[in-house]
């Protein structure tokens, strides 16, 4: 059984830390930080040493050397390493928000005086110059939106990636709210507020997409019926020749008015199709949200 090594990367304030950390719950040997100089040698002496689960986090605080990563992990394939990048992702809105809260400086900001009035815009301008330098290696990874996840969903979300099997491509699945914004993580998104809305019968207004009456409910109008049609048939028709391009995730999105009903009763039915030809998970992001008290950072 060959190594297999997980490189989290990812825009600072967005949890890779916790991600780290369901790494290493998982059983992986887990180091934060590792210059990116230093990845092939590293990966050669946990052969030796005989691991087989190893997890790596690296960030823009190694920015000079970073572009060295994506031939390195072009030769660890080639070698025969299992290697599962993935990248954490969040609104810039929400990056700033968790920097104001916890006073800590991003590690591109630049000096600027709360005189000038300027640390505002120094963070955001910080957060999108970072977005440049990791954009390569963003794009070579599996995205993570964290923007509205607790640090326990996130540790969850980032163990159930991993129990998917690597050699083949994993459908995601993802119910959300307009609301609360676009999942940055999503490949395509699929807009169904023009579909009947369980929302206005309020015997209804206070179930999900999964139980029973509101499925009826949705199930009784064509034009639902008509939608998950259109997204399976455009799924149907495009998910080979993306296997075929070597990716190893694709995340559809299905946004509603309030991430409750017709985009829960969407995904649900969709992974029910799909799941018996493609390795599927599913999300429910709102629901989720609504999971526990409160919405700590990642």
């Amino acid at each position: 059984m060959s190594l297999e090594l997980v490189l989290i990367t990812g825009m600072s304030g967005s949890g890779k830390s916790v991600a780290l950390r369901a790494l290493e719950d998982a059983g992986y040997f887990c180091v934060d930080n590792l210059p990116p100089e230093l990845l092939l040698s590293f990966v050669d002496l946990e052969e030796r040493n005989q691991r087989r689960r190893v997890a790596i986090a690296m960030d823009v605080r190694t920015a000079t050397s970073l572009p060295l990563v994506p031939g390195h992990l072009r030769e660890l394939v080639h070698r025969g390493i299992a290697v599962r990048p993935m990248f954490l992702d969040a609104t810039t809105d929400t990056l700033v928000r968790r920097f104001s809260e916890t006073r800590r400086r991003h590690p591109l900001s630049r000096t600027v005086t709360e005189a000038e009035g300027d640390q505002h815009r120094a963070v955001v301008e910080a957060i999108e110059l970072e977005r440049e330098l990791l954009a390569d290696l963003r794009q070579r990874a599996h995205v993570i939106d964290t923007s509205v996840l607790r640090a326990s969903q996130l540790q969850e979300y980032v163990k159930s990636l991993l129990s998917a099997p690597l050699a083949q491509l994993t459908l995601v699945f993802e119910s959300f709210s307009y609301k609360r914004g676009i999942p940055v993580d999503a490949d395509y998104i699929f807009d169904v507020r023009m579909l009947p809305n369980p929302h206005y019968e309020p015997e209804l207004r206070e179930l999900t997409g999964m139980d029973a009456p509101v499925i009826e409910y949705l199930q009784k109008h064509q034009e639902v019926q008509d939608m998950f049609a259109d997204i399976a048939g455009f799924l149907d028709n495009w998910l080979e020749p993306l296997a075929r391009n070597h990716r190893s995730y694709v995340t559809v999105g299905i946004g509603c008015t309030g991430g409750q009903h017709r985009s829960v009763y969407l995904v649900e039915k969709l992974a029910e199709e799909f799941g018996t030809r493609w390795t599927t998970l599913k999300r429910h992001r709102e629901m989720d949200v609504r999971k526990g008290p409160g919405q700590g950072r990642s």
